[in-house]
């Protein structure tokens, strides 16, 4: 305790911050001793109240741009949703009429029809397991209903106040504990939709789901962990806490995803409206316009441009250090996204049913995931806006956590967009009559 009076300093008029002192002579060698006044002053604010400026983001952006950011994303599931109606109700109904009223007719007048086409066609290969990587198809669905499960409950969480940003680390806890939780419904996706594809290998199935995102995510935060403590930085976690998080991820995560793969996988089979072919039906050549490999990259446009305006707000909170706390904005942008994904992947592949092309099952993820690849060009052009410095850890920190956030995009919505095709199609081809 220093007893010595500070000739720098006054013991009875506190320093202003217009105030001008004479510059201090610093000896070499010397000891520098840093100092501040606190003044109290009473408030007619209620305690209740005081993080409410903090919080609200009135004094910066105004709830106006929000709700019009809202009333912009609910048009276009609205314009979205009566599109899809309009195609699919009104051919469905044609097709489907169609298709069982050729049952009722001879064998030579179904030799006249022969050379009819449409989505009917494919019923014998439109639930032949993926052709490429079922066991990383099955994965994808499984930890993608993880991570979008455990990040809709961490919003309706935050929306009802049980997780405030007031309370330092809420958000991250919350979000560790909720989707490990949910460590259950992965493994049980991914169990039971490998074992409708037939697969053996059900243990390596969970494996790889209960450790590939965690253990990229781990990988490279421990990646720069390490950097940032070699470089004494703030920002690095303490040694224990990672123990602590790895233990978490072991001993707890992993087995939920084994408890939920075996019961999943205790399941009967999923069973199929159609019986499928020994060999596979020839895909006829596609047009410009509905090739595959486009309609993936353009499907992602439409969700992206229904929920980029609140983006801006959480990148803003993300990499500004500014508190975010308008979560039932969030909880609705989230919605809309999630709605916007269906609607445009059930689109798409049904366009690609009618051109006779059976393969929708990475189809349907990527047109959904592909919002992920407008998610990170976003990021590129919104760094010019950080006004970072020029060393190359933060340009690897920013662009490493905004490509996991990226990969997480992509898994959530693709699971998304390939269940709803897959509930799709079974309910148009279990309304059709099938020889």
């Amino acid at each position: 305790v220093l007893t010595k009076e500070l000739s720098t300093c006054s013991k009875t008029k506190h320093m202003s911050s217009t105030a001008k002192p004479e510059p201090q002579l610093v000896a070499e060698n010397e000891k520098i001793l840093f100092t501040y006044d606190v003044i109290w002053q009473e408030s007619d604010i209620a305690w209740t109240s005081r993080w409410d400026v903090y919080l609200s983001e009135n004094s910066q952006v105004p709830s106006q741009v929000h709700w019009y950011s809202i009333s912009n994303s609910i048009m276009v599931v609205i314009f979205l949703s009566l599109l899809v109606m309009s195609i699919l109700l009104r051919n469905l109904r044609k097709d489907i009429a169609g298709y069982n009223s050729t049952e009722a007719l001879t064998d030579e007048e179904k030799e006249e029809d022969a050379d009819e086409s449409g989505w009917k066609l494919v019923h014998a290969d439109v639930f032949r397991p993926p052709q490429n990587f079922p066991m990383l198809y099955c994965v994808i669905i499984g930890s993608g209903a993880q991570i979008a499960v455990a990040t809709g409950a961490t919003i309706v969480l935050s929306f009802a106040g049980f997780v405030n940003p007031s309370r330092r680390g809420s958000l991250m806890l919350a979000v560790l504990i909720i989707y490990m939780i949910c460590g259950c419904l992965a493994g049980y996706l991914s169990s039971r939709l490998y074992k409708a594809f037939r697969g053996r290998q059900w243990q390596l199935c969970t494996v790889i789901t209960a450790t590939a995102f965690p253990g990229v995510c781990f990988a490279v935060f421990l990646f720069f962990n390490i950097i940032l403590s070699f470089m004494r930085s703030s920002g690095a976690v303490p040694f224990l806490d990672v123990l602590i998080l790895a233990a978490m991820w072991c001993c707890v995560s992993i087995p939920l995803v084994f408890i939920g793969a075996y019961f999943g996988y205790k399941r009967d089979t999923i069973e199929y409206p159609t019986v499928t072919s020994t060999i596979a039906r020839a895909i006829p050549p596609s047009n410009t316009y509905l090739n595959p490999k486009l309609n993936i990259v353009m499907a992602g446009l439409i969700p992206f441009i229904a929920a980029y305006v609140e983006l801006f707000f959480i990148m803003t909170s993300l990499w500004m250090d500014q508190y975010y706390y308008v979560f039932g904005f969030t909880l609705i942008v989230y919605a809309i996204l999630l709605i916007t994904c269906v609607e445009i992947t059930i689109l798409m592949v049904y366009y690609q049913l009618c051109m006779e092309n059976h393969r929708w099952w990475w189809f349907a993820v990527g047109c959904s995931g592909s919002v992920s690849i407008y998610l990170f060009l976003y990021s590129i052009v919104w760094f010019h806006s950080l006004h970072s410095s020029n060393i190359f850890m933060t340009y690897l920190l920013y662009f490493g956590y905004m490509f996991l956030i990226s990969l997480a995009m992509f898994l959530a919505t693709g699971m998304v967009g390939a269940v709803s095709s897959f509930w799709f199609i079974r309910k148009i081809f279990g309304s059709i009559k099938v020889d």
